[in-house]
């Protein structure tokens, strides 16, 4: 039998097998989240469609600046996606590959060992690689969603000030 910490502390396997499928977990609410932001951009689409059609209102710019917007976030949204999905599936593969390298500790193989080890290893690189790219695609897609707000936000404020405008100069 090895000498290596893995075959000596059962406690050291747990640890291995657990800190991958903790941030499983914590990947697949990241990634329902994301759907859930996905399917808000969708509506959000759906209104600014809404409103083009509507000939009561004014159109221009300024919509067209808003699905725009809207459109790269969802590309944006997508690609957190394709990101958050790898993580998802290099988790979960170090999860087994951690339990099959507790299982290969217990024959003796060295070799063996450190194959399975390195290969987790690079697997939860590559998870953590995956969720630092989905949360920078993540970021960048509520920041378009705040230029919206606020553009939406100054947009009320000016119709506030004319329907107030009347107002005050009747009263005078």
């Amino acid at each position: 039998m090895g000498t290596n910490l893995l075959t000596q502390n059962p406690f050291a396997v747990l640890t291995f097998i657990v800190a991958p499928a903790i941030l499983t977990n914590a990947t697949s609410v990241l990634a329902m989240s994301t759907i859930n932001r996905m399917l808000r951009t969708r509506e959000r689409m759906q209104q600014l469609f809404a409103e083009s059609e509507d000939a009561k209102q004014l159109h221009g710019p300024r919509l067209v600046e808003q699905v725009n917007r809207v459109e790269k976030q969802a590309v944006l949204l997508l690609s957190a996606m394709r990101w958050i999905y790898v993580s998802l599936g290099a988790f979960a593969a170090a999860s087994l590959v951690t339990l099959l390298g507790g299982v290969s500790g217990q024959l003796g193989n060295e070799i063996l060992v450190g194959i399975v080890v390195g290969t987790g290893l690079l697997l939860g690189v590559l998870g953590v690689a995956g969720l630092v790219g989905g949360c920078v695609n993540l970021f960048h897609a509520t920041q378009l969603s705040l230029m919206n707000i606020r553009e939406e936000a100054a947009l009320i404020r000016a119709r506030q000030e004319k329907q107030q405008r009347p107002l005050d100069n009747s009263a005078n």
